[in-house]
């Protein structure tokens, strides 16, 4: 297989995995020893065994980091700072892309960014929706309650009034973005007393907010 035929192959599809190329007349063995070729040229990126990017400037769409992620290790769905972050419910930049996921937990660093992915139980994979990006991409993205609730799920102590108010969230953000009626159906779906304790303080805390603003 030629360089052009592959980008002709991938139509801008900027990930792909070496299944979508064997359906040729090419052998298994001659089509990943191209891949590795062009991968020690620099046109493409192996991002872990069995997924590849295109490099720049030969790719025409820039991968977006949570496709990226859903594509790295499933099923997940990106969530927890890097999904807070996201809604801009808090300020601070993130420097790796987390998820969680029912499998392993993994860290991955590539070229296209760090990516780490939490264990949850099967019971707590939920709340997440997909998301379409420009240029096609999708991901799954924890929805803003939930990403709260994972947070608090995976951090110690979390369900503590100083974890609310060291999130930073500005209230009116928070009250735009995060619905209480939602949060507190995931938390009753859970059935986690710590997540009942977390959801409480934030709401607590948002009123308390409120009150103060409106009293200036």
């Amino acid at each position: 297989m030629k360089w052009s035929q592959l980008l002709e192959m991938l139509d801008g599809q900027p990930i792909f995995e070496p299944a979508m190329l064997l359906a040729g007349e090419d052998s298994s063995a001659s089509t990943y020893r191209q891949l590795a070729r062009w991968v020690e040229a620099g046109k493409l990126i192996q991002l872990r065994r069995g997924l590849y990017a295109v490099a720049h400037p030969f790719n025409t769409v820039r991968p977006h980091p949570f496709m990226v992620a859903g594509r790295l290790h499933w099923p997940s769905y990106v969530s927890l700072q890097s999904a807070l972050a996201w809604y801009g419910l808090i300020p601070e930049s993130v420097p790796a892309v987390t998820s969680v996921t029912t499998r392993r937990p993994m860290t991955w660093q590539t070229t296209l960014g760090a990516f780490r992915f939490r264990h949850v139980k099967t019971g707590l994979f939920s709340g997440y929706r997909e998301v379409r990006f420009e240029n096609g991409q999708t991901a799954f993205v924890a929805e803003p309650e939930k990403a709260l609730l994972d947070l608090c799920h995976l951090t110690p102590g979390a369900d503590s009034e100083e974890f609310i108010t060291e999130l930073r969230f500005d209230p009116e953000t928070a009250g735009g973005v995060i619905d209480p009626e939602r949060l507190l159906h995931l938390t009753q779906e859970s059935g986690s007393p710590k997540l009942g304790r977390c959801a409480d303080r934030y709401l607590a805390w948002l009123e308390a907010e409120r009150s103060g603003r409106e009293s200036v």
